[in-house]
């Protein structure tokens, strides 16, 4: 059972991050996208985020097979050059040590997106970690039903 629901105990926080999810969602690609929101859920251990990620992606066309393998993917072979650079920013992102973003995995991932498109991934990695805060925070769990 949820601690509280956000929607109604703090509306204009929920509309801010609405916002952002907009925001990412009208600039990373697609594919990118819910390859990210499904590995920093994977990191921040957030069920509810998991089951819905991997269902919009499932939904949207991507492969289980490819899903899976977020879990592993620096060993997994079905990820291109930018899907991989963004899967490390997400694990840096997510996993803020005290030092920051490595300068191997900023420079890795500036070779091969564009100053915009980097700018507007980190937007959509801190805002996936923002909702998986939320989430736990709040207790959200997924739903049972198929």
């Amino acid at each position: 059972m949820s601690r509280i629901d956000l929607t109604a105990v703090a509306p204009d926080a929920y509309r801010a991050v609405s916002g952002l999810e907009r925001y990412a969602r009208d600039n990373v690609d697609h594919t990118v996208l819910e390859l990210v929101k499904l590995r920093a859920s994977m990191l921040n251990g957030c069920a509810f985020c998991v089951d819905m990620h991997s269902r919009d992606a499932l939904a949207a066309g991507e492969s289980s097979r490819r899903l899976f393998a977020v879990a592993a993917w620096r060993e997994a072979p079905f990820f291109d050059e930018r899907e991989r650079t963004a899967l490390a920013l997400t694990d840096a992102l997510t996993r803020l040590g005290e030092h920051g973003v490595p300068d191997d995995v900023w420079d890795a991932a500036a070779k091969v997106w564009s100053e915009k498109e980097l700018a507007d991934l980190t937007v959509a990695i801190a805002t996936i970690n923002v909702w998986n805060r939320i989430v736990a925070a709040t207790r959200r769990r997924p739903s049972t039903d198929e």
